[in-house]
């Protein structure tokens, strides 16, 4: 069940925007106290439990969204039924920004997942005389096509192996970004998601995990993995 919690116009604004943890990893981190009071009033928070749909591809793209906490998976549903993950979004991300008046691609949570969502309408609105906020989501639109440049590199001519340890690595690093710097690689999203990801199939991926580690490059721990040679896995990894 999505709760949508909205400040009230008539009452003080709480300053959560001014608190929150994730600000200077996200588009809000180039507002000054001024402008996060404006986009505190546009913005509404929403909490997603697993699987909740954040949008949907082909629906009406009315809203664009900031995630503050969890996991989302990103994904396209090819036309004979198959799932193509596109991507995992974590707390500083933006989502939702669109070129057409339609999402392509479908959001959903893969753990507990909460969000700022303002209305398209809005936040055109608010970046219109706002030119160094508009520099800061160009900034996180590029990035988002480094991303999309690497995700093309790993389902093209590369092993299952070299493509399971670039994702490992990859996303180590994604962590690391947000201050999640733990030995242990935690890993939400389920082995499907990651096949769905990398273009393998699950038995391909859970092999190749298995496989690292008898050969004691990782050891499966729960709720991830603890990399034990990492040197090999970024060989591995091209990096």
């Amino acid at each position: 069940m999505i709760r949508t919690i909205a400040p009230t116009p008539n009452r003080a604004l709480s300053g959560r925007c001014s608190a929150c943890a994730v600000r200077s990893l996200s588009i809000c981190g180039a507002l000054d106290q001024a402008d996060l009071i404006e986009f505190e009033r546009i913005a509404r928070q929403v909490h997603l439990t697993h699987n909740e749909a954040i949008f949907t591809a082909g629906q009406a793209a009315t809203s664009v969204h900031n995630v503050t906490a969890g996991v989302a998976r990103l994904y396209k549903l090819l036309p004979d039924g198959r799932r193509q993950v596109i991507g995992f979004a974590l707390p500083g991300d933006f989502l939702g920004a669109m070129p057409s008046d339609r999402y392509s691609f479908s959001a959903d949570a893969i753990e507990a997942v909460s969000v700022c969502r303002l209305s398209a309408e809005s936040f055109a609105q608010f970046i219109e005389h706002r030119p160094h906020f508009l520099r800061r989501i160009n900034e996180f639109a590029a990035r988002e096509l480094m991303l999309a440049q690497e995700q093309m590199l790993l389902l093209g001519r590369r092993t299952a192996e070299e493509k399971v340890a670039a994702f490992l690595v990859g996303w180590r690093a994604r962590l690391a970004n947000i201050g999640d710097q733990q030995h242990t690689i935690a890993l939400p999203m389920s082995r499907q998601d990651i096949a769905d990801y990398l273009g393998l199939t699950i038995e391909t991926v859970s092999r190749t995990l298995t496989r690292f580690e008898r050969e004691k490059m990782l050891v499966i721990v729960s709720g991830g993995v603890r990399l034990l040679d990492a040197k090999r896995a970024e060989a591995m990894a091209g990096v």
